[in-house]
């Protein structure tokens, strides 16, 4: 669908100015395809390239929505997102507050790891939009602080990530306490089977949605599978970003543990970087994501629960320490550069023992991510275990080990 300006797509004089001041010139794929689609009270599933714009893909017709409605005293809830964290969360509602202004609507957000007194407060004042973490608003539910008997609008962002952190029991109780007479949008950057299953319980004749191929990476981020010994990987790291210069950086970490142990050994090294992870309150996490988004650490040493959520439009590097153990996040740490149109830069480094999660993330996908040895940080083949017999199953798949190594070689002299 192609739509030259948001003049098209029937919204409000007062979003348009909103948007005008903003500096949005014209709606991105995904707003221009499910604007319409909400607007017109459909339930949609969509699937979205991350940094593509799809949270204001559902904030605009949202507020469009909710202002055409009657409006009551105290405000009920007729709007709820859910996200599956925290830093999702505060971003959803930073653009509903932002595409918002000078409507009258009011929105909050409830989460964990802060104090529930001030989000009942809040809550108590009268609220339009809610944005949640599917597990503290359970706790408001049953403290009976609010009630969504009123609710008319129910998004799922990153419906994808809340059914691998194990939301599902938490969303079928919500379900339970939520109108069945209402609109619901689900959108993700990636889908599957158990995606669409969740559609079939939650959608009722869902327009779909998919604005790039399911599963696909923004295409201005540029991926890298360098080939390095996993000793060398701190070295090759400090490299990057000490003589290479690609920093300010967002690297992340299967672990809590690696993410400490790596952001401890790079300020050893002289390389101002912290780490981000769940065991963080919420107040230290947000005083780390300030000073990244400010520029004065040269690393954010990142376990996946900053691959959702974290909206930094000029970060151009990324880098995995490893492969994720679930291939879809893949997707999104990737995700994290390249955004908003920019160019980006996602480098993998990786060690022969982890070829099962590489494989995995290629099938995810359906395309070869191929692999490089990066000068002066070449892997030393000789370290490989010593040759099995040379018919048995493991010989076979050693042999073909060495040979893509081995392959590899000619990209050495390749200029980074």
């Amino acid at each position: 669908m192609s739509t030259a300006s948001f003049a098209e797509l029937a919204l409000s004089p007062r979003l348009q100015q909103t948007l005008t001041e903003l500096g949005y010139a014209a709606p991105t794929p995904v707003q221009a395809s499910a604007i319409p689609v909400i607007l017109a009270g459909r339930d949609l599933m969509a699937g979205a390239q991350t940094g593509t714009g799809k949270t204001a893909a559902f904030v605009l017709p949202l507020l469009e929505q909710l202002l055409q409605q009657p409006q009551a005293e105290p405000r009920p809830i007729r709007a709820l997102v859910l996200v599956p964290t925290r830093e999702l969360a505060v971003q959803v509602a930073e653009s509903v507050a932002r595409y918002g202004q000078g409507t009258g609507l009011t929105s909050t957000q409830v989460y964990g790891g802060v104090s529930i007194a001030a989000q009942v407060e809040a809550l108590q004042a009268g609220v339009d939009i809610l944005i949640a973490t599917p597990g503290r608003l359970l706790d408001h539910l049953r403290q009976g602080a609010l009630s969504l008997a009123a609710l008319r609008h129910l998004v799922f962002d990153e419906a994808d990530r809340m059914l691998d952190m194990g939301f599902m029991d938490e969303i079928k109780a919500l379900l339970k306490q939520i109108p069945a007479d209402r609109q619901t949008l689900l959108f993700s950057a990636t889908c599957d089977d158990n995606l669409f299953a969740l559609c079939k319980v939650l959608l009722r004749d869902p327009a779909l949605i998919e604005v790039a191929p399911r599963n696909t990476t923004a295409a201005e981020v540029e991926q890298r599978v360098y080939t390095v010994d996993s000793d060398r990987k701190l070295a090759l790291v400090e490299h990057m970003l000490k003589v290479k210069g690609w920093a300010p950086a967002l690297i992340f970490s299967r672990t809590r543990q690696g993410a400490d142990k790596l952001a401890q050994q790079l300020g050893k090294a002289g390389i101002n970087a912290l780490a981000f992870h769940g065991d963080l309150s919420q107040s230290a996490r947000e005083k780390v994501l300030l000073e990244f988004r400010a520029g004065t650490l040269q690393a954010l040493v990142a376990t996946d629960v900053a691959a959702r959520g974290l909206d930094i439009t000029d970060l151009n590097y990324v880098i995995n320490l490893e492969f994720p153990f679930v291939a879809e996040d893949y997707v999104h740490r990737i995700g994290r550069t390249g955004r908003a149109g920019n160019k980006g830069l996602a480098i993998t480094l990786f060690s022969p023992e982890d070829a099962p999660l590489l494989e995995k993330v290629e099938a995810v996908l359906d395309t070869r991510l191929p692999q490089q040895w990066f000068p002066g940080f070449e892997p030393d083949l000789t370290r490989f275990e010593p040759e099995p017999r040379r018919n048995s199953k493991a010989a076979q798949k050693q042999r073909a080990r060495k040979q893509a190594l081995a392959g590899n070689k000619g990209g050495k002299g390749r200029k980074h």
